[in-house]
Order: structure tokens, then C-alpha cells, then sequence
């Protein structure tokens, strides 16, 4: 009996990703998230540019973090999606087997 031998590169999973780390839906996200608040933040703060840009880094890279990362490996809308089908389908079940929607 004779097995076939396959070879699996090492950089096999890196397929769809940016830089190999982050999914192409949830760089898409993430400028869709962070490019307005960047234009709001430059446009309508009544600071100088040096704060302005501070402001906008604290706000703008937190958020493109969080957008890049996901929420327990889904982009944020997979999960909000989820979250959506979850809230609008939960019952409160009750100790006489009673079901009420809430």
C-alpha cells in the first residue's frame, strides 16, 4: 500500500489577507470606519494642526484597530449581523416550559 505525501506551504493560510494578517472584508471595514472620522476630525476640530492630528490619532487608530481585528475572528459586520439574528430571535423560557418573546 503506498501513501501519497503532501507538502503544505508554510504561508498557505496567508490566502485573501492583507500582510497575511488581516482579511481583505475587514481592511475594507476599517477604512469605510476610519477615513469619515478622519475627514471630521481634520475638517471640524477648532484646534491647531499639531492637535488636530493628536486628536485624530487617539480616535482614528484605536478604531482601525479594532475594525482590522474583528470581534472573535468575524469582521464587525458578520458579527453585529449575528448579534442581530441573536437579539431578535431570544426567548425567556420559563420554569413550566412557558416561552415569551421579549
Amino acid at each position: 500500500m503506498s501513501y501519497d505525501t503532501y507538502y503544505i506551504p508554510a504561508n498557505f493560510t496567508d490566502a485573501g489577507r492583507v500582510l497575511g494578517l488581516f482579511e481583505i472584508r475587514n481592511l475594507i471595514e476599517a477604512a469605510l470606519l476610519t477615513l469619515p472620522t478622519l475627514y471630521l476630525c481634520l475638517s471640524r476640530l477648532p484646534f491647531a494642526i499639531s492637535q488636530r492630528i493628536t486628536v485624530s490619532l487617539v480616535i482614528v487608530v484605536p478604531l482601525a484597530g479594532f475594525a482590522l481585528i474583528g470581534i472573535n475572528d468575524d469582521s464587525l459586520t458578520r458579527w453585529l449581523k449575528s448579534w442581530w439574528v441573536w437579539r431578535k430571535h431570544r426567548r425567556i423560557m420559563f420554569h413550566r416550559g412557558e416561552v415569551k418573546r421579549k
